[in-house]
């Protein structure tokens, strides 16, 4: 990254890993070959997909055949949403769906788009601080019920889901139980059976892999029609050949996110925690979203009172500070938050927030040079638009 810029923007994307460039660069030029040809270069790119299957099976505790290689997190939660819902619909097993009202587009959009073939949704609601309450996930479940898709960390907030013990309500009623862990990988624990989880999905860029390239874990047995038709590919869960560059740099990652993850997690949580305590300590009227412990290492989204979280940010940005207002898929839009807006903030407040996610190159200088900058912004902003309302008191700082 740009060493003349502060990037605190690292839930929306990482940095490629200098490691994993290097381990991609060889399928690029010298082993270019085509994984199912039968010739020698195409037994070189077939023998590299079959090693990064491996990894990424070894870490999420799986069955090598359990993985199917995607084009990212989108395409992932796709998979996994569309393809049970319409076998489990093939097989007469119902037509119901659950998920939190608190997902990432990939997963809401795909669930309103299946609508219209005759499935009907329910959303789980959450808490003021993101989270939801497993009693609702079980009262949710009906005999009809093919499908529940929860987050494991959410994108905006950085709040962690109870997925382990959401997933074991599933499975006691026999329900497929998806997790999109996009945000997870390299910050949290990915065995798929201590999460009760049977499809979990992942995406190589937000833990310093490359962009296009994700990950969907399918237990063995989990109905599944593919999305994508053309060829055999993917044991015939997703035709296309095969990213080889991609899909190896995306087990590098994974497996170097997984030998890293102790120390990441210690030093992003340092480095969020004086953030969050030192905005809060030093700008009146600022609160925290999401829940203080249960949160993402590198997640701190907070909101200021009586500001637009897009006018700090263009303040930041002046000032060589990269930061989020929430998602990357919904940058550029004005409206409030969604998921703020779900954990019962009032519009004023949901727009008044700014997500700021730290990486494993993170400096302390470059929390506290935003530490220092971030009172005028505020203040500077308040001049210009200066209000009297009453200054948030519905988000607990936990």
């Amino acid at each position: 990254m740009n060493k003349s810029i502060i990037y605190l923007d690292h839930a929306a994307t990482t940095a490629l890993d200098p490691q994993v460039l290097e381990a991609m660069m060889t399928y690029f030029t010298n082993n270019a070959g085509n994984p199912s040809s039968i010739h020698q270069a195409g037994r070189i790119a077939l023998q590299a997909l079959d090693d990064a299957r491996e990894t990424v099976a070894m870490i999420l505790g799986a069955n090598r055949n359990e993985i199917v290689f995607t084009s990212g997190g989108s395409e992932a939660d796709n998979l996994a949403i569309k393809g049970v819902a319409l076998a489990q619909q093939q097989r007469d097993k119902g037509n119901h769906i659950i998920t939190s009202a608190i997902e990432h587009h990939a997963v809401l959009d795909a669930v309103q788009y299946l609508e219209q073939f005759g499935f009907e949704a329910t959303l789980l609601p959450v808490d003021d601080r993101g989270l939801v309450n497993p009693d609702d996930l079980r009262a949710a479940l009906r005999p009809d019920t093919v499908l529940a898709s929860v987050m494991y960390a959410n994108n905006e907030v950085g709040t962690i889901q109870p997925i382990a013990e959401l997933g074991a309500i599933c499975r006691e009623c026999g329900v497929p139980f998806h997790t999109d862990a996009v945000q997870a990988a390299g910050s949290l624990p990915l065995d798929v059976d201590e999460l009760n989880v049977d499809l979990l999905s992942l995406a190589a860029h937000k833990f310093y892999g490359p962009k296009g390239a994700g990950a969907l874990y399918v237990r063995r047995g989990v109905p599944l029609l593919p999305q994508i038709n053309g060829g055999g590919q993917e044991r015939r869960r997703r035709a296309g050949t095969e990213n080889i560059p991609s899909i190896v740099g995306l087990a590098q990652a994974l497996a170097l996110a997984e030998e890293r993850r102790p120390a990441y997690v210690e030093h992003c949580r340092m480095l969020r925690d004086r953030l969050i305590d030192g905005v809060l300590d030093r700008i009146s009227g600022a609160w925290l979203n999401g829940d203080r412990i249960q949160r993402l290492p590198n997640n701190a989204n907070l909101g200021f009172d009586c500001v637009e979280g897009e006018s700090v940010l263009l303040l930041l940005d002046q000032r060589g500070v990269c930061a989020s207002s929430g998602s990357a898929c919904s940058s550029g839009s004005l409206e409030p938050s969604p998921v703020l807006l779900a954990m019962g903030q009032l519009t004023d407040d949901a727009i008044a927030s700014v997500r700021f996610s730290i990486g494993k190159d993170t400096a302390l200088a470059d929390i506290d040079d935003v530490l220092a900058m971030l009172p005028d912004m505020i203040g500077q902003l308040r001049g210009v638009m200066p209000c009297n309302r009453v200054q948030n008191s519905s988000v607990a700082v936990m």
